[in-house]
Order: C-alpha cells, then sequence, then structure tokens
C-alpha cells in the first residue's frame, strides 16, 4: 500500500495499479493499425462532449497538422497500453499535456481537461473504439470478450492517476453510461464539424511523393469514405443530433468493407500489423529485443513546429 494524492486533491491509500500485458485482449486488439479506421469516430465522439470539444475549440492547433497531431500522439496513447512497467509513467506525462488546457465556453460553462468526467469521456471512446475496431474489422467480438475488454479498460484507466468516480463499475452500467452520454450530453459542436470536415485533408505521410494534384482529385472520394465509415460506426442517436441518415444498404455495403479489410490484414506479417510502439512492446515481452531497450517514439517529421515543441501540452520527444 502506497499514499497518492488522486486528481481531486484527496489522500488516498491505495495499491499501485498493474499495467495490461500480452495476456490481455487490449494488446491484441488495441495496437492494430486497422483501429485508424476508426480515428474520425473517435476524433468526433470526443469533441462532441461538451468540455471537451470546448478545450479542443479554445486551446487545439490539430487542424493546423492534422496527420502529424493523429501519428504523434498514437505513440503516447498506445504507450499506457504497451509500455509494461513503465507504462504508468507514460500514463502521468499523458495526463501531464491536460493540465492547462482549460477555460469559460462560449455558453460560460467553465471546462477543465482534468475534469474527471470529461477525462474518462475520452478514455471511454478508446475503449469503445477498440470495440468497434474489433467488431468491424477484425472479425467480430463476442459478449464475452467485451466483458473482458471492459475490465481490462478500468485496469488501463487506474494509471492515469484520475479519480475513479466516473466509471461504471460493470459492462452493463458502462452501456447505460454510453447511451446516456449519447443521447442526453453530447452536443453537435463547431470542434466536431471540424473533425468531420475533411476537404482540406493533407496528404498523408506515407504518400507525401503524390503529387498534389493527384492527390486534390483523391482526397475527395477520400474524404467521402471515411465520413461514411464513421457515420456506420455512430450509435443512431448521434447520428440523428449529427443529422446523418444510414439506411439497410449503407448498412450491408459497411459490413462488407469491414470484412474485406479483415480478409486483407491476413496478408499482413503478424508484426506489421501492429503501431510501432505496440509493436515494441510484443517485441519486449516475445524476447526479440531487451526488456529495458528505450521506448520507441514519434519520428521528427511528425513533432510539432518548432514553435510549439517547447508548449508543455504537446508530446515533443527529442528525437
Amino acid at each position: 500500500m502506497r499514499s497518492q494524492t488522486n486528481s481531486e486533491g484527496a489522500s488516498v491509500q491505495a495499491t499501485a495499479p498493474t499495467p495490461l500485458g500480452p495476456d490481455s485482449l487490449t494488446w491484441k486488439y488495441f495496437g492494430d493499425w486497422r483501429g485508424m479506421l476508426q480515428g474520425v469516430w473517435a476524433g468526433s465522439m470526443q469533441n462532441m462532449h461538451p468540455g471537451l470539444g470546448a478545450g479542443v475549440e479554445e486551446h487545439s492547433e490539430f487542424f493546423d497538422e492534422r496527420w502529424e497531431r493523429l501519428y504523434r500522439s498514437l505513440y503516447p496513447i498506445g504507450g499506457v497500453v504497451f509500455d509494461g512497467d513503465r507504462a504508468q509513467q507514460t500514463a502521468e506525462q499523458v495526463r501531464g499535456y491536460h493540465n492547462t488546457i482549460k477555460g469559460v465556453d462560449k455558453h460560460g460553462r467553465k471546462y477543465h481537461a482534468l475534469d474527471p468526467d470529461t477525462f474518462y469521456w475520452a478514455h471511454a471512446t478508446f475503449f469503445m473504439g477498440t470495440i468497434l475496431t474489433g467488431d468491424n474489422f477484425m472479425g467480430g467480438l463476442t459478449e464475452e470478450q467485451k466483458r473482458q475488454l471492459f475490465t481490462e479498460h478500468i485496469q488501463w484507466y487506474r494509471l492515469y492517476g484520475m479519480s475513479m468516480r466516473p466509471v461504471p463499475e460493470t459492462w452493463e452500467a458502462f452501456l447505460e453510461y454510453w447511451d446516456h452520454m449519447c443521447r442526453n450530453v453530447l452536443e453537435d459542436n463547431k470542434a466536431t464539424r471540424d473533425v468531420l470536415n475533411l476537404s482540406g485533408l493533407g496528404v498523408p505521410p506515407f504518400l507525401t511523393w503524390l503529387p498534389d494534384r493527384v492527390w486534390a482529385i483523391l482526397r475527395i472520394p477520400v474524404a467521402r469514405g471515411f465520413v461514411w465509415l464513421t457515420v456506420g460506426m455512430y450509435d443512431e442517436p448521434v447520428r440523428e443530433r449529427l443529422g446523418y441518415r444510414w439506411t439497410a444498404r449503407d448498412e450491408r455495403l459497411h459490413t462488407l468493407v469491414g470484412r474485406t479489410v479483415n480478409a486483407l490484414f491476413r496478408l499482413v506479417p503478424w508484426r506489421y500489423r501492429y503501431h510501432p510502439r505496440a509493436r515494441a512492446g510484443w517485441d519486449r515481452e516475445t524476447g526479440r529485443t531487451r526488456r529495458d531497450a528505450p521506448l520507441v517514439h514519434t519520428p521528427p517529421r511528425n513533432l510539432p513546429p518548432l514553435g510549439r515543441r517547447d508548449d508543455p501540452k504537446h508530446y515533443s520527444p527529442r528525437v
């Protein structure tokens, strides 16, 4: 047992949280590159939370460097799952990036990124994003697997050192929480619409060789396709709030796309289905690298612009 101070300033006695390991389902599903297909879903669902959306709208430069911010964020977020005995340190760093994100929104409501309800909502979308990735693009999940992932998401969340007050205690309670959020709390706001607006999406980092004029043409179906894929993963109350329509034909086509993605990924070597931070975790566990090998960080191409690299709300490793 040890004494610690929680996010609300109270001194409590707690055992050190235990990081997830390779025996968890989260390790199997969370770090897979197929999770990128729910990236727009995750971003929009997070921003629909009033406090989180206000923080993004007033403090984030995400839309100035959409690809770079997305790719570099995967490293510390993934590290909370895959960094082993260093995962709690990574989690505390991630929490620290949110210390200064606070204010009063345009409706006069105070917000803070470290408000327990706001911070947990972001984590809840990571968990549900894992469920959606498994269900839509990895062959599907059983009810038992979803319950296990739910239990693991609590274990994972404890590493942040945040209040556990907002965290539902059971899978059934979580489903009620999620439905309540979708029906009664989430809102249509500028931060959400900005995530869904892919009309100015830059060329992806892995296609930098592509001429701008070619990308300008390809961007149109790519943007429409990602938004359509995202709408298919929304709960119906969210679709209605954002004004989207979803038909039985859309649902059949969405299922077919998911099955095709899953079939194609079977051709990808196992290690390369995972993001580098996740892959490094697996490599340490399987003996491919030393257990004390340095953590893998984002390459320089994903770093914030030079003038923002010392901003405490940015992950900006010395690489």
